[in-house]
């Protein structure tokens, strides 16, 4: 499975939470400028997680159309793993929905 990460320079422990629940493939995009969006999205993206305290705002609404038109779930969150892993655990009727499933307790 795998995911892109919108917002933070750095992401911590949440790769290696991650990759607890079956995350793969992360690719990070810090999020502070449109510059670094261009060619920048994978396409094979299962998921996308926007970390909302730390993207730009343009980047954000950017995003958001991107994952619509390519009918990608998103997932928006605090850059915090317990912030992230509730959000999966909400959204995941949406996640089911493309086929995504996680071992969440």
């Amino acid at each position: 499975m795998s995911v892109l990460i919108v917002g933070g320079d750095h992401l911590g422990s949440i790769p290696k939470e991650l990759d607890k629940i079956g995350v793969n493939d992360i690719k990070h995009l810090a999020g502070r400028s449109n510059q670094k969006m261009r060619n920048s999205i994978p396409e094979s993206m299962d998921f996308i997680i926007v970390l909302c305290d730390y993207v730009n705002h343009n980047l954000s609404h950017k995003i958001k159309e991107y994952a619509s038109l390519k009918e990608i779930p998103v997932v928006y969150a605090k850059r915090s793993w317990s912030s992230i892993y509730q959000k999966i655990k909400d959204n995941q009727c949406q996640l089911k929905k493309k086929g995504l499933l996680f071992p969440l307790n």
